[in-house]
């Protein structure tokens, strides 16, 4: 079995110092590695990862083309990590740009709404959501509240489920169980629909029976492995998610089949 971490972030060597110390001192949260490229895949290989997917942010509208040319870069040297790409809507090119990307190969786009500053419902997102849906690509979306910012609810769960019923075939890959440190709405709007969460940033902050409670609340095809490296330790995160006792069966979904069946069918032809 692979395992593949489907949220992780990482930064051009010349970047990450400057970067992770301003995300450090605005969230207070420490970090377990140093935001470099070779960094993580060092991680990997200690924790037994095969694969980790680096979600990059836009937080202005021109910074897609550098995160463009630095995935490219990264992808073409470091075949164990799948690049998304990230488009800012105030870019006025936002959505040739997802074109390019998908011509491009890239399988998928990472939104985060409190960096970006949008809430996953407006009106002006719609048009995104839907090429990103005929291109077939998957959207990854930071979920619930944001350690760094005032807890306003730019994309709180219930936002969410309305934006998969809105928009039905879009691949959407709600981070943090669906609500980072709004788990209960999450278990009200989310747990238990056929709606792709990613498990990260939740063993730091819950009892571990209520991680186990609300992953065998959801259907364990939709579920997936992340980290949020370097925020947290990868294989400390496999340890922890291995103690769980959610039985082979699930592990073997959870830590890499899900992700591999997800993956596979990203950015092919709708």
């Amino acid at each position: 079995m692979t395992i593949i971490d489907f949220h992780t972030h990482a930064f051009a060597d010349a970047l990450a110092g400057r970067a992770l110390a301003k995300l450090a001192a605005n969230s207070g949260l420490g970090h377990a590695l140093d935001g470099t490229v070779g960094a993580l895949r060092a991680s990997m290989r200690r924790a037994g990862i095969g694969r980790s997917v680096v979600c990059p942010i836009a937080t202005r509208p021109h910074h897609y083309a550098g995160i463009r040319d630095w995935a490219r870069e990264v992808r073409a040297s470091a075949p164990d990590l799948e690049m998304l790409v990230s488009v800012h809507p105030d870019d006025p090119q936002a959505a040739a740009h997802l074109e390019e990307a998908a011509a491009d190969g890239f399988k998928g786009v990472k939104f985060h709404p409190y960096y970006q500053g949008f809430s996953v419902d407006e009106p002006r997102m719609r048009p995104l959501y839907e090429k990103i849906r005929d291109l077939n690509l998957m959207v990854v979306v930071h979920c619930g509240f944001d350690i760094a910012y005032p807890h306003d609810r730019w994309c709180n769960p219930a936002k969410i489920a309305r934006l998969a019923e809105d928009f039905p075939g879009l691949k959407l890959v709600a981070t943090h169980f669906g609500g980072w440190m709004d788990w209960e709405e999450s278990a009200r709007t989310l747990l238990g629909r056929p709606i792709w969460l990613d498990a990260s940033m939740a063993s730091p902050f819950l009892p571990p029976e209520r991680v186990r409670e609300m992953a065998l609340a959801h259907p364990e095809e939709y579920l997936l492995f992340g980290t949020d490296s370097p925020w947290t330790d990868q294989s400390a995160e496999v340890a922890f998610w291995k103690s769980l006792d959610l039985g082979d069966g699930f592990l073997h979904g959870f830590f890499g089949g899900n992700a591999e069946r997800l993956l596979a069918s990203a950015g092919l032809p709708a």
